[in-house]
C-alpha cells in the first residue's frame, strides 16, 4: 500500500509538473553572479526545486548518519551494563527487623 500512495503522489507530482510547463513557457530575463540570461520559466523552477530537494535530502542524510552513530553508541552502552548486571551476584534481600516497641504493662509484668 505505501508503494502504491508513493507512486500515486509521484504521478499527481508529475502531472502538476507537465501543467506548469505548458502554461510557463515563455522565457525571462534571469540575472545570476556573472551575467544573465533568458530562460523559460519552468525550467528555472524546475532547477531551484530540484536544487533545494538534493539540499534538504543532503541535510537529512546527515542527519541520519549522526542519528545512527548514537544509537550505536546507546546500544554499545546497553551491552556493558547488561554484562556488568549478570557479573553481579544476586543480593539476598535484606529483612528489616521490626523496630523494638515499649514493652506492655502484662509484658513488663511477666519479666
Amino acid at each position: 500500500m505505501k508503494g502504491q500512495s508513493f507512486f500515486i503522489l509521484g504521478l499527481m507530482f508529475a502531472l502538476i509538473i507537465a501543467v506548469l510547463a505548458v502554461i510557463n513557457n515563455d522565457p525571462v530575463q534571469f540575472n545570476y553572479v556573472f551575467g544573465s540570461q533568458k530562460w523559460p520559466l519552468i525550467l528555472i523552477i524546475l532547477t531551484t526545486a530540484v536544487f533545494g530537494g538534493v539540499v534538504a535530502a543532503s541535510l537529512s542524510f546527515v542527519k541520519i548518519v549522526q542519528l545512527r552513530g548514537q544509537v550505536k553508541q546507546k546500544n554499545k552502552r546497553i551491552a556493558e551494563l547488561e554484562e556488568e548486571i549478570n557479573q553481579h551476584k544476586p543480593v539476598e534481600p535484606v529483612v528489616e527487623e521490626e523496630p523494638n516497641q515499649p514493652a506492655t504493662r502484662t509484658e513488663r509484668a511477666q519479666l
